[in-house]
């Protein structure tokens, strides 16, 4: 039951992303470019999973439901420390830059085009990245 939900919710998950468009780096970059020729088509995207999500997490938060049998424990909150801040800024200028997150990254592998395979190679060598700095600095960072 696990894995057809994990199947579901991964279905679901690209599903979404290529009706929204993410997938696509040009509406992305459109979207964050707020100062240029801002494209707000994402916003609605966002209100769409922020309606979906919102009724579902005040559910499960109060343990009255979960997709896989026993409520799922609730996330502990964490100091902002520079690992968490280095972190957000790599991502937020990768993102930038190039209009591609992780998941619209691997579903345009499926195009087999060379940026694709590029992206996905540099966020595996910086995901192997992290696991080598955190054992070095240890993992407060």
């Amino acid at each position: 039951m696990t894995l057809l939900t994990a199947l579901v919710a991964g279905l679901l998950f690209g599903a979404g992303l290529l009706l929204s468009g993410m997938v696509n780096p040009a509406i992305v970059l459109g979207f964050l470019d707020v100062g240029g020729d801002w494209n707000p088509a994402l916003v609605f995207t966002m209100a769409g999973a922020i309606a979906v999500l919102a009724p579902v997490s005040y559910l499960v938060r109060r343990g009255r439901i979960t997709a896989a049998g026993p409520c799922a424990p609730a996330a502990t909150p964490r100091r902002i420390d520079r690992a968490l801040m280095i972190g957000a800024v790599i991502f937020g200028l990768g993102w930038g830059l190039s209009g591609i997150c992780p998941g619209p990254g691997l579903m345009l592998l499926t195009t087999l085009g060379p940026a694709a395979f590029a992206f996905v190679a540099a966020m595996i060598v910086g995901m192997l990245g992290t696991n080598i700095v955190a054992r070095v600095d240890g993992p407060d960072g």
